[in-house]
């Protein structure tokens, strides 16, 4: 079976109504993100950092997976799929997909903010108190700039196995999630969805450009993807 890797980012989420990650202005949700993105802005207002997780998480319950979502699930039964995104949304495996590797962390847990592989399932606010089991200030299990992204060598591993590369709705600006592309066989097929692409044939052998957006451009792809299969 064909192995497919698929890269998503924050175009993915916005259109089941998440905002994307930063917006031209550099801010995110109106703040700037080396006071919610950074753990130098956690020590210095912890307060303002976990309430701005908590209102994130609070708003993923209000929202649900889109075609997109719904088309990488599909296209699982015939492909053996891996989903390797930048998004912090659980939105992914609700839809149903079964091997998602989140670069960036998950909303929906919580880590020790002294031991980052404490990490455990959380659903509620996180308030000033809500300690680990060794005692110390639970913080969101986000990996904030300056961070290392501890998943990153195993999705370039997975990435390293595709027959082909799909990219949906991520700019591949950010690092270290970007070098991801490099590291798929040469002459991979790659596929690149997004409304506004960034890229042109000439950056990689093999290069399919699709200007959509993920909830128009991801299932025509999965529907043509199956069907040459058939």
């Amino acid at each position: 079976m064909k192995k497919i890797v698929v890269l998503t980012g924050a175009g993915v989420s916005a259109e089941s109504g998440i905002n994307t990650f930063r917006d031209a202005d550099g801010l995110w949700e109106g703040h700037d993100v080396m006071e919610v993105a950074t753990p130098q802005g956690f020590q210095r207002n912890p307060d303002l950092v976990l309430n701005f997780y908590n209102e994130r998480r609070r708003q993923l319950f209000k929202v649900l997976p889109n075609l997109a979502h719904k088309a990488l699930v599909h296209l699982e039964e015939h492909f053996n799929v891996s989903i390797i995104t930048q998004n912090v949304d659980d939105l992914h495996e609700r839809a149903g997909s079964s091997k998602v590797i989140h670069l960036h962390g998950e909303l929906l847990k919580a880590r020790c903010s002294h031991n980052p592989n404490k990490i455990i399932d959380w659903k509620t606010d996180i308030k000033i108190g809500d300690l680990s089991e060794d005692g110390k200030q639970l913080r969101p299990h986000i990996v904030w700039f300056g961070e290392e992204v501890p998943l990153l060598a195993k999705a370039a591993n997975i990435t390293q196995t595709a027959h082909i590369l799909i990219v949906i709705g991520t700019s591949m600006q950010v690092y270290p999630a970007a070098s991801l592309i490099h590291y798929v066989p040469r002459d991979t097929p790659i596929y690149f969805i997004d409304p506004k692409p960034n890229i042109s044939k000439t950056d990689f052998s093999g290069l399919t450009i699709i200007q959509a957006s993920a909830v128009n451009g991801v299932p025509q792809l999965v529907s043509d993807l199956i069907g040459r299969e058939s």
